[in-house]
């Protein structure tokens, strides 16, 4: 199993960095999850990614720990 590092970037103003994690927060509660993330790998290899919605909200609802795969 690899190890990955996915970031959302989303510019948001507010006074403090704890405000602005906040507001982030408070806006992924409100709304469906974004589709576009940054992923980096163990070699430290960047790649920017789009999902489709409906492509990843079927793989959300799929439980992939009952792959043997992942065992």
């Amino acid at each position: 199993m690899h190890r990955y590092v996915v970031t959302i970037t989303q510019e948001i103003e507010a006074d403090t960095a704890e405000e602005a994690a906040l507001l982030m927060y408070a806006e992924l509660t409100r709304r469906p999850p974004p589709l576009t993330y940054s992923v980096t790998d163990e070699a430290k290899a960047r790649k920017e990614l789009s999902l489709e919605r409906d492509k990843a909200d079927e793989f959300a609802r799929v439980d992939h720990t009952a792959d043997p795969g992942n065992w």
